[in-house]
């Protein structure tokens, strides 16, 4: 049996309803070379046919807020219905996604859907905004919403994944990326969090030249972000134990949208979460100290973003 998907796009700078698409559905050379998503284009058509599509899954419905750029969405990714509205897809979709990273407008957006009883998927940053998260919460507990970066998934943390005790006593993890924290901050905090078992205790940010962030954890060691803001690509983790190091480059977009989709749709074939609720609300709270941090110049605990 084929069940639906309905996706919704886009935001600035953000070409995921293409990739998940695109993964999803295969798609159209020259729909997608005309796209105006080159960097996609690029990193897609290197793939092996056998690679795309999601066994019993397909992106049947697409709405964003340019019909240009739904029809475009349409012709690249084999969707057969453009809507006129995201509400359209009621009735004719078994779950979403929301492939948008501006989540001012994500509750507006998942609760029609949440509350229909439909599996939502959104795009990071779930919320961060507590009275948001609050609504959200028990969609995650019940496995109804998932919400994650895809550098959970990344390709290249398999190794270190699988050989973390190699490191010794973790003394250190520090990240850099591109762009600003609240909206990058968190690919690098799920990478680091699907690693370790120890908690978020508190989150010091300062800003220089860029946004710095330590974020204190209960077992006394630290995660350090930096987000760059303008500069050259880089999704960097590195780790510093006491028996050995290790510098790790996120590049391959396509292998860790692919798994994260995956996983969307097992767990509802499943009825349970994908990720534990708590370490998703978790990096939500570590966004909001950082942002609290910056502006009120002070160490924020957690337990100050009561959920």
């Amino acid at each position: 049996m084929v069940r639906s998907i309905g996706i919704i796009g886009l935001s600035e700078g953000n070409g995921h309803p293409f990739s998940y698409s695109a993964i999803i559905n295969g798609y159209s050379h020259e729909g997608l070379a005309a796209s105006g998503w080159p960097g996609i284009f690029h990193y897609v058509r290197r793939r092996h046919p056998s690679e795309f599509g999601l066994h019993g899954w397909t992106v049947t419905h697409a709405w964003t807020q340019d019909q240009d750029s739904t029809q475009k969405l349409c012709n690249a990714c084999k969707i057969p219905n453009a809507t006129q509205h995201y509400l359209d897809f009621l009735g004719h979709v078994d779950a979403v996604i929301i492939a948008r990273d501006d989540y001012e407008v994500h509750r507006e957006i998942a609760q029609p859907f949440l509350e229909a009883g439909i599996p939502v998927f959104m795009d990071k940053p779930l919320s961060l905004r507590v009275e948001d998260l609050r609504f959200f919460k028990p969609y995650l507990e019940s496995g109804q919403l998932m919400s994650c970066s895809g550098m959970r998934y990344a390709r290249e943390l398999d190794e270190p994944r699988a050989n973390l005790a190699d490191f010794g006593e973790l003394k250190l993890i520090q990240g850099s990326i591109v762009l600003s924290w609240e909206k990058y901050g968190i690919h690098l905090l799920e990478a680091a969090f699907s690693m370790i078992s120890a908690k978020a205790v508190s989150v010091w940010a300062e800003e220089t030249n860029h946004f710095s962030a330590r974020i204190r954890l209960d077992n006394g060691s630290v995660i350090r972000i930096h987000a760059l803001g303008e500069v050259a690509r880089t999704f960097r983790l590195e780790f510093f134990g006491s028996k050995s190091n290790g510098t790790f480059e996120i590049l391959d977009n396509f292998s860790m949208f692919r798994r994260m989709l995956w996983s969307f749709t097992h767990s509802i074939e499943l009825h349970q979460p994908a990720i534990v609720p708590e370490s998703t609300l978790q990096i939500m709270q570590v966004l909001i100290a950082g942002q609290r941090s910056k502006s009120e110049g002070r160490e924020v605990r957690l337990d100050e973003i009561g959920l």
